[in-house]
């Protein structure tokens, strides 16, 4: 009997751990190859199964493989893609079926988060609906940490390490100049509906008066008046006042104090910057010198920084989907199970995709001081474990020596896509890439 093909492909915003997941996945099937056949890898997530661009990863050699442990990025691109609903559209789902037969492939990995894991659990249905064998697995990833059923998500031990190390030196170059310039310093980070990346900021004001001095979180409706009070409180006492804000902050009727009012692929709403709005109130109310900084992508690409916890728990998860596919298991996403505090300890375990798909892990209320602005020792007990440890990557003429891949495509043998919508009742062709 012929061996099946595994596709895996990458989802979302990208990670510094995420190629890490990928290279336990590879590395793992590559020891068990009497029971897979080839490995392919989707060219830009969904889409490269969409568009037939199949990476062939048996033109990489094993050095390559190996670098992606410590690679930030998507290897082989990712996407922000969300397929419709089975209802809605099946020709979507019906050519993923179609390119998986074409290619023998009987085992699908997706590598992503909330939404990655519903697009995992769709392919499950319909291959089921189409009576074609395939083995769905999600692995999850996401540095906003809100994917339900697992203790902690890849890539956030890493952005949480790298915001509280910022807050961290960011606080002291402020402090050195607070009684003749800047008084304020702001800093922005991601998470549109939850406050984990913004919490792991207060892992570095570890006594009275250190930076940050207050946390905006996206569970704590903005109330400017009490904000202002804590600012201006802080600048007396301290000589300055370090602030790091989320950027899904809402103000009390539950609206982004800054949206731009776009949305993405999936359908959020594209948040267009809250740290100049913070620092604009701080300057109309209080006319303190503020600098302001936005983390952006350097919170999720630096791997120079990254958390020997998150990489081993990354790797950890790539390997144990394969192992689950070994043992006839689909539908199902690992988890990491917290079983030991101090000493930190903890294990593999699953989660069925149709309960995590689309389910949002808020942090939670206990985890936030009384007053809202900052973080709770049952939250620091938390996250102290997720940034434990450096793994640093290879370096060379005094930076880091980043692999990048062949990424040689298979040929293709189907046509190219035309995508029909019933409920419009029209033809898109997605343009090959």
């Amino acid at each position: 009997m012929e061996k099946k093909n595994i596709f895996y492909a990458q989802s979302g915003g990208v990670t510094a751990v995420i190629n890490a997941s990928a290279c336990g996945l590879i590395e793992t099937a590559k020891k068990n190859k009497h029971h897979f056949g080839k490995i392919y890898a989707g060219k830009d997530g969904i889409l490269g199964a969409l568009h037939e661009n199949l990476i062939d990863l048996s033109k990489e050699n094993l050095k390559s493989i190996r670098g992606l442990r410590y690679t930030p990025g998507g290897a082989f691109g990712s996407c922000r893609y969300k397929l419709k609903s089975l209802e809605d559209n099946k020709a979507e789902y019906q050519r993923l079926i179609e390119v998986f037969k074409a290619h023998n492939i009987g085992y699908f990995f997706y590598n992503g988060g909330n939404d990655s894991q519903d697009t995992a659990h769709k392919v499950s249905l319909i291959s089921k609906e189409m009576d074609y064998p395939l083995t769905c697995i999600g692995i999850p990833k996401t540095i906003d940490n809100d994917l339900a059923f697992t203790d902690n998500c890849p890539g956030f031990g890493s952005v949480a390490k790298y915001v509280a190390v910022s807050i961290r030196e960011a606080g002291m170059d402020v402090a050195s100049m607070a009684s003749s310039s800047t008084k304020v310093f702001i800093l922005e980070v991601m998470g549109r509906h939850t406050g984990w990346i913004a919490s792991a900021a207060g892992l570095a004001s570890e006594y009275a008066g250190a930076p940050p001095h207050l946390i905006l979180f996206p569970e704590i409706f903005f109330n400017e008046e009490n904000f202002l009070v804590k600012v201006a409180s802080c600048v007396k006492k301290y000589g300055y006042c370090t602030i790091v804000v989320s950027e899904g902050t809402k103000n009390k009727n539950g609206e982004f104090l800054s949206e731009a009012g776009l949305k993405d692929a999936f359908g959020h709403a594209q948040l267009g910057g809250v740290a100049p709005v913070i620092a604009q109130i701080i300057k109309t109310n209080l006319n303190l010198k503020y600098h302001w900084a936005v983390a952006d992508y350097l919170q999720r690409s630096a791997r120079h920084i990254a958390s020997k916890v998150d990489v081993e728990q990354a790797y950890a998860l790539g390997q144990a989907a394969i192992q689950f596919a070994l043992k006839g298991k689909t539908g199902v996403m690992p988890t990491i199970i917290r079983t030991s505090n101090k000493p930190y300890r903890w294990k593999i375990g699953e989660a069925p995709l149709e309960k995590v798909a689309n389910q949002e892990k808020h942090l939670p209320r206990k985890y936030i001081t009384e007053d809202g602005f900052h973080i709770t020792n049952a939250c620091r007990n938390y996250l102290r474990p997720l940034i434990t440890g450096e793994d640093y990557p290879p370096y060379k003429n005094g930076l880091p020596d980043y692999v990048k891949l062949k990424n040689k495509l298979v040929l293709k043998k189907l046509s190219k896509f035309n995508k029909t919508s019933s409920k419009e009742n029209k033809t898109v062709t997605i343009v090959d890439s």
